[in-house]
């Protein structure tokens, strides 16, 4: 998979702090629900996010294991945290997966991201991927987990909240994984803040509802 440096990739690694919580923090506080079925918050968004391309192949911005559609507008950029030096390079990693992509919504009108992070066990299954990525953030809570099936892919979904010590706030958070040859892949959706986040759910349920091997 190739990767480039996002020009301008410190403020943008920052921006991550502030719209995930991203965090190397052992998520102790966390309770999970672990039982399958057990279901995310619902989307409030009624409205279907307009389809603008797909990411995951060739010359689509980030080439990934997989592919998916994406809102119209949204713009995606590969990211290579580790290309900005070492101080830099902890802030693209949450538990086992490495941050590889961003779909950035402001010229949609949002403020926030998809962002697709990638892990390097390719025997390793989604549902453990998102577990470790969503335990590696200590200020996730009330988290749901969600079996699906996109064609004939397996999803594994998770809903939780997190609270933003910068905001002083708790908002939702969003993120589904799949297993694929070259490792799993997690794409998350979180946001400035709930509203932010309401805005922003159609184009997560696009990439989701869309999303196959590449």
């Amino acid at each position: 998979m190739t990767r480039r440096t996002v020009r301008g990739l410190a403020p943008v690694l920052l921006a991550a702090v502030a719209l995930t919580g991203c965090s190397s923090g052992s998520g102790d506080g966390a309770k999970a629900d672990t039982k399958p079925g057990g279901a995310p918050a619902k989307a409030t968004a009624s409205r279907s996010a307009a389809k603008g391309g797909t990411v995951g192949g060739s010359g689509s911005g980030c080439e990934l294991p997989v592919v998916f559609d994406t809102a119209q507008h949204w713009k995606a950029k590969a990211v290579a945290p580790e290309e900005a030096g070492p101080e830099f390079a902890a802030l693209g990693v949450q538990g086992p997966v490495s941050l590889v992509c961003e779909i950035d919504a402001k010229p949609a009108g949002h403020i926030g991201f998809l962002r697709v992070w990638q892990g390097d066990d390719k025997r390793g299954s989604a549902r453990q991927a998102l577990e470790g990525f969503v335990k590696a953030d200590e200020n996730a809570s009330k988290i749901t987990y969600k079996q699906s099936t996109v064609g004939k892919l397996p999803v594994t979904e998770v809903g939780y909240t997190i609270y933003s010590k910068i905001m002083e706030e708790s908002r939702p958070a969003r993120a589904f994984a799949v297993a694929t040859p070259d490792g799993p892949v997690v794409v998350h959706l979180g946001g400035l803040d709930a509203q932010e986040h309401k805005g922003m759910l159609p184009a997560f349920e696009l990439a989701k509802g869309s999303v196959r091997l590449g």
